[in-house]
């Protein structure tokens, strides 16, 4: 029977269908960090259970920990150094792998755990972050949890979930210059809405799927969640095979070669069937941002906010509104020119080495124009110090930007370092919800290009106008 590559890696973990209609679930690897993992931890201990395989979960020290060079314990949020140490306690303790401060492999863990090669092709990875749907780009099924689901995963090596709908988003043609995978999540999402693929487990297929780096697969499938669906995921290839070669984590001597064939039939059959498929023209699609406090409030970079009128019913009408005046734009507003006091490179969307060229192949030569707070955050150390290695790190920092040490940093606020009340960004991050940057702080979410040139010019810019020969 002809299977969709989400089938076949559903049906290789499926240990028991379940009376109430869900499903006990083999769980592969998880992923912990320190604003929730000490507390799992700490609570599984208390019940008397312990990890089942302490070999198979892991831990990095991303959300809360701070992004300032010479960084140790202490957070500019309050009681983050709290969390740091319990959180290495408890990791000590439970005998997990954890990726602490001052590790050559710390950095955000949707970054580190493909780099390491954790997340393989047909792997189930679970973690208590939304954005866990990142790692499904390399042929994998991985989705976000809460902390007890995490407790309960840690203890069995299982969960009891629903089984999503299918779904396929077919990207034919060829994207443009200075047009990435940033631009089309967020265009599909403007297209669809954010509810457009609610209930759905999302392959993301087509010639323009095959022809993103591993990295720009990462990208799509991160804000597969900000398009409502249960993960998203790309099916594994050449490019796949070639990423994860000798990579910590990966197979080696005769089970690679094992590994491999294994992969290589990780693929939806050719006449497998979806509960639904959407065609994306790539034509269509264009450097885009969005103007309001959804991902689904996008327009290409020469468009404008629309009307209300246009808008589907009068809940989305009534939510656009509230996003103008939070945004303190009007329904027609041109983005592009758009003055910004700040611009943020960073987060588990595009913070690999990919966007960090993207970005300086902008920045080479210019300067961050005068007024405008600049900051680029490598998702990781091993990014860092490979970007350095390049001498990325000089264009960045000749251009005015700040260099930081890996982690979540700015892309999203809890109690910790923030942008200002009303003060216009435009991020590389996945969301831009109210105060997502800080209290009162209005988020535009681009690529990095259309960050880099935004940066230059002081305002939302298009980064075609900065680029010959395409990215």
């Amino acid at each position: 029977m002809s299977q969709t590559l989400f089938e076949k890696i559903w049906d290789a973990h499926l240990v028991k269908a379940l009376p109430d209609g869900t499903f006990l679930i083999y769980i592969d690897r998880i992923f912990l960090h320190e604003r929730t993992g000490s507390i799992a931890l700490q609570s599984l201990a208390e019940d008397g259970r312990s990890v089942r395989h302490p070999e198979k979960v892991f831990c990095t020290m991303d959300h809360i920990v701070d992004t300032f060079p010479g960084r140790g314990d202490e957070t500019v949020m309050p009681s983050g150094k709290d969390f740091i140490q319990a959180t290495r306690k408890e990791a000590k303790n439970a005998g997990i792998t954890l990726f602490d401060i001052g590790d050559e492999n710390q950095g955000i863990a949707h970054v580190i755990s493909p780099e390491q090669g954790i997340i393989q092709p047909g792997m189930t990875l679970v973690c208590p972050d939304s954005h866990t749907c990142t790692q499904g780009a390399l042929g994998a099924a991985a989705w976000g949890i809460g902390s007890s689901e995490a407790e309960h995963a840690m203890a069995t090596q299982t969960l009891r979930i629903n089984k999503p709908k299918l779904m396929r988003v077919y990207f034919k043609g060829k994207l443009g210059t200075g047009v990435t995978a940033k631009d089309m999540i967020l265009h599909l999402i403007g297209k669809y809405g954010a509810h457009g693929g609610a209930g759905h487990a999302i392959e993301f297929a087509g010639p323009a799927v095959r022809a993103l780096s591993v990295e720009g697969r990462m990208t799509l499938c991160n804000m597969a969640v900000e398009f409502a669906a249960f993960t998203g995921l790309v099916a594994s290839d050449e490019k796949t095979i070639d990423y994860l070669k000798s990579k910590a984590y990966a197979p080696s001597g005769a089970q690679w070669q094992q590994a491999v064939d294994y992969w290589r039939t990780l693929v939806t059959d050719d006449d497998a069937e979806f509960d639904e498929e959407l065609i994306i023209d790539c034509d269509e699609i264009e450097p885009t941002v969005t103007w309001g406090t959804s991902p689904q409030h996008t327009c290409s970079i020469g468009g404008q906010v629309p009307a209300l009128s246009s808008l589907a019913n009068e809940n989305a009408r009534t939510a656009a509104k509230r996003a103008l005046e939070y945004q303190g734009l009007s329904a027609g507003d041109a983005v592009l020119g758009l003055k910004i006091g700040n611009a943020f490179i960073g987060s588990c969307t595009n913070s690999r080495l990919e966007d960090l060229r993207y970005a300086a192949k902008i920045l080479a030569g210019r300067k961050v124009a005068k007024g405008v707070k600049a900051i680029c955050v490598p998702g990781s150390q091993q990014v860092k110090a490979s970007a350095e290695k390049e001498g990325l790190d000089i264009i960045f920092k000749a251009a005015g930007f700040e260099w930081r040490e890996s982690g979540c940093s700015m892309c999203f606020f809890a109690g910790g370092e923030h942008f200002g009340a009303k003060e216009r960004v435009v991020s590389t991050s996945n969301r831009n919800f109210e105060s997502r940057q800080g209290p009162a702080t209005r988020t535009h979410l681009a690529s990095p290009a259309t960050v880099a040139a935004s940066a230059v010019n002081g305002y939302i810019s298009d980064p075609r106008d900065f680029l010959e020969s395409g990215l």
